[in-house]
């Protein structure tokens, strides 16, 4: 790794400490900077309420947002790859759109059915919801693997993934004409997403999950170097296409699933940071791209994390607004940027 791609990387990881550590200091509460480091370092910080906030709050917000950017930064960039298109995303297979689906069964139909809205049942409520969205999504998931099998080219498959995408959207919004006012906004706050609903023990598992499935991915940057030189001549290369194009597509639909079964669908991190990794690196290599999105998807869901909770809003803003707000002005600059220097070549 050349000198000035590692000083990118040391000033990348120096922002997402800085951004980690505003996480825990800046929020609607306002915590003194000495209190909160004695809460972090065991002792009691002056008050429970204080301590609650910081440990049952911020921490596992700030951890949630570092992996699940990660999470879905990378798979952006296995989704543009196999695909080799710009415009692919974690959500192109309709992968999040089926954990929607699974979110949607359960609790559109739970006040119809079971009488008692799943926004009522607390932890039990959330749990539900999270292994709704699971089941939705592999789901969806297998039904890509199986597609994949039988066709050869990749726009088909891109095509059944988006009808796939509608038709649960189709059939989401015939739940929501039978449900209860109640249910639907569950629902509806439930597609905002949010880092903040990940705390105690699912925190730990989702962390835990995370850090395993993304060394995992890494693994893969050789074949996704291949794939990007075309089928003919990675096969020529010893590559194979199909078993290497699935393990992509599953890399990548898992790691979306898990991410929005705990948080919900998170718009935007995905799409975008791949391609402001690349302008930043000024490299197609994957063994740079892959840790490079990593850092930064981290570090941009943890900004978007700070400021929909910054002080003066009451509660906190939708992440999806936020993603957007923060990230497309960034993308479009950088690429208006980027067009405009290979104009001036």
């Amino acid at each position: 790794m050349r000198h000035h791609t590692l000083l990118k990387f040391l000033i990348i990881i120096l922002l997402i400490a800085v951004l980690f550590v505003l996480n825990l200091l800046l929020g609607t509460v306002r915590i003194p900077v000495g209190n909160v480091v004695s809460i972090l370092f065991g002792g009691d910080g002056g008050s429970e309420v204080w301590k609650n906030i910081i440990i049952s709050s911020r921490v596992p917000q700030a951890l949630t947002a570092t992996v699940a950017g990660a999470g879905l930064a990378v798979s952006g960039l296995q989704m543009q790859t196999v695909f080799r298109n710009p415009l692919a995303g974690p959500s192109v297979l309709g992968i999040s759109n089926g954990a929607s689906l699974g979110v949607a069964f359960v609790v559109l139909l739970s006040g119809s059915l079971g009488g008692m809205a799943l926004s009522r049942l607390g932890y039990l409520g959330s749990a539900a919801m999270t292994v709704a969205a699971i089941a939705g999504s592999l789901a969806v998931m297998s039904l890509i693997l199986y597609v994949a099998q039988k066709v050869k080219g990749n726009v088909t498959l891109l095509i059944i993934g988006v009808m796939v995408g509608y038709l649960a959207n189709a059939i989401i919004g015939v739940l929501k004409f039978f449900s209860s006012e109640e249910d639907i906004r569950a629902f509806v706050v439930w597609g905002f997403g949010s880092f903040a609903r990940v705390s105690g023990d699912q925190m730990l598992l989702f962390v835990t999950i995370m850090l395993v499935l993304l060394p995992l991915s890494v693994l893969l940057s050789k074949s996704m170097n291949l794939l990007l030189l075309g089928d003919e001549y990675a096969a020529n290369l010893g590559l194979n296409l199909r078993r290497s194009r699935t393990l992509v597509i599953v890399s990548s639909g898992v790691l979306v699933a898990i991410v929005t079964a705990y948080c919900g669908p998170i718009m935007f991190i995905g799409f975008a940071v791949p391609h402001l990794c690349r302008v930043i690196f000024r490299t197609s290599d994957h063994r740079t791209l892959m840790p490079g999105t990593m850092a930064v998807g981290a570090g941009l869901a943890l900004l978007c994390n700070l400021i929909a909770r910054m002080p003066g809003f009451e509660g906190a803003l939708p992440v999806n607004s936020v993603t957007a707000l923060v990230g497309a002005p960034v993308i479009a600059y950088v690429l208006f940027r980027k067009n405009k220097r290979l104009v001036s070549e």
